[in-house]
């Protein structure tokens, strides 16, 4: 069905899109700061704060799976946070989640320890770690539609990706932050050190609210709802119109373990007595990694709105299963200029490139409205895997937790579905804005939707 250009006065206004992409890039990466301080702190201190210290290995896998717990809690937020998204708009949900991910944050480093309170302590743990994914399951979705529906037609892909570079530096500046607390002595670090980086979490969510509060609602979003009314069950909508590009999603989004392994995992490894690198100096791979995700974000997700989405992103998905095996395999050499060296290859670089990229690839599948709903269920379901491939790599390793070669070729194996769901999508990259979502010629499917 052939959807009317919009009016004039539902043009984005001068300067919006630009805008728009700066407002998610910076909420992003005040967002992400909050969800990724937790998990250099899982990797690092939790398992010496909030379990039994005196089963190292026990504590660590305990403390890991904190961390997964957060993605399991993901997609129940994405129902019901994609639900409003697609019903009030994309601005109302940015900044609820802002809001919601700076409080939870704020709390954990106000948690007493184990120590203190016993078995309680880490079951507070969890339940503001539930609350950070549940704030974590509508930002990437609702910056990204916002951001896409902003854009001009011709440069979606590049304004767009602003989100994920926005959670790449609020990786890098969790990181930064985490460096001259993790060089503290092990006794101020595990009392009081830790928690500071939590505590700044108040000043994250203050400058936040401000920004988003200040953006306009998508003239895509205005104009639908004007003409046709939200659905009153986008999820209804979405099953029944959109379920093969659900599920598409879900299986993309597995993409993200690379991510969890890159961060968590072969940090905890790296610096295990296995190894012995210093936290300090695995924190900055991650760093410099990050740093050059920043660039290559952006440059990738402008070479698919000259070429196309899944040919950028298979790159991306490849080359991840590829490079893993190199980066995990310099880990276990010890050499920290190899370490070094891969690490911003395979993060840095390779990955950006399914990273950048993925946003408008996912977005574009869509109607707007159904955007933010298939989106946030979409990648929260295979985020939640993403998540607990963590936990299942720490298993996968061993009671010794060095047979990083396995963990290799379970990170390859999840980087399959992503490449298969590329492979069947649809290229959309010159699709027009008012067109994505809409049905190929021939498909025979009711475009029957549901209104107010």
């Amino acid at each position: 069905m052939s959807v009317p250009a919009p009016p004039d006065d539902a043009a984005a206004p001068p300067g919006q899109p630009r805008k728009a992409a700066t407002a998610a890039w910076i909420g992003s990466a005040l967002e992400y700061y909050d969800f990724f301080i937790y998990g250099s702190a899982a990797a690092l201190i939790f398992p010496k704060v909030f379990f039994d210290a005196s089963d190292p290995a026990t504590a660590t896998l305990l403390s890991l799976a904190t961390f997964g717990v957060a993605y399991a809690a993901r997609p129940l937020g994405a129902l019901f946070l994609g639900h409003y998204g697609d019903r009030v708009g994309r601005k109302k949900i940015m900044v609820f989640t802002l809001v919601l991910m700076g409080l939870s944050t704020f709390l954990i480093g106000c948690l007493p320890t184990r120590a203190e309170v016993g078995t309680l302590a880490p079951v507070l743990l969890v339940l503001c770690r539930v609350l950070q994914g549940i704030s974590a399951a509508g930002e990437q979705a609702s910056a990204s539609s916002m951001s896409l529906e902003h854009a001009p037609p011709h440069r979606r892909g590049f304004f767009t990706s602003f989100t994920l570079s926005g959670t790449q530096g609020g990786q890098l500046i969790a990181t930064l932050v985490f460096l001259p607390v993790a060089a503290l002595p092990e006794r101020q670090l595990l009392s009081w050190g830790w928690r500071l980086p939590f505590w700044l979490s108040v000043a994250v969510a203050v400058v936040g609210y401000v920004i988003r509060r200040r953006l306009a609602e998508t003239p895509a979003f205005a104009r639908q709802a004007g003409a046709e009314g939200p659905a009153r069950l986008p999820l209804a909508v979405l099953l029944r119109e959109h379920w093969a590009d659900v599920l598409r999603v879900i299986a993309g989004a597995l993409i993200a373990s690379v991510s969890t392994i890159f961060t968590v995992w072969a940090l905890a490894y790296a610096t295990s007595d296995a190894v012995g690198v210093s936290r300090s100096s695995m924190l900055w791979v991650g760093a410099l990694a990050n740093l050059v995700a920043l660039a290559a974000i952006p440059l990738w997700a402008a070479l698919s709105d000259r070429i196309g989405r899944r040919p950028v992103y298979l790159i991306g998905a490849v080359g991840s299963a590829v490079t893993m095996f190199l980066y995990l395999w310099a880990i276990s050499s010890g050499s920290y200029p190899l370490i070094l060296l891969t690490g911003i290859v395979a993060f840095g670089v390779v990955y950006s490139a399914a990273n950048g990229v993925w946003p408008s690839f996912y977005g574009e599948m869509f109607s707007t409205r159904v955007r933010m709903s298939g989106m946030a269920i979409g990648t929260q379901i295979g985020f939640a895997v993403a998540g607990f491939a963590v936990t299942f790599a720490a298993e996968i390793a061993g009671p010794d937790g060095t047979d990083w070669s396995s963990v290799a070729l379970f990170t390859a194996a999840l980087c399959v579905p992503p490449v298969v769901a590329a492979l069947t999508a649809r290229e959309t990259h010159k699709v027009p804005t008012e067109r994505l979502g809409e049905r190929p010629a021939g498909e025979a499917a009711s475009r029957e939707t549901v209104t107010a």
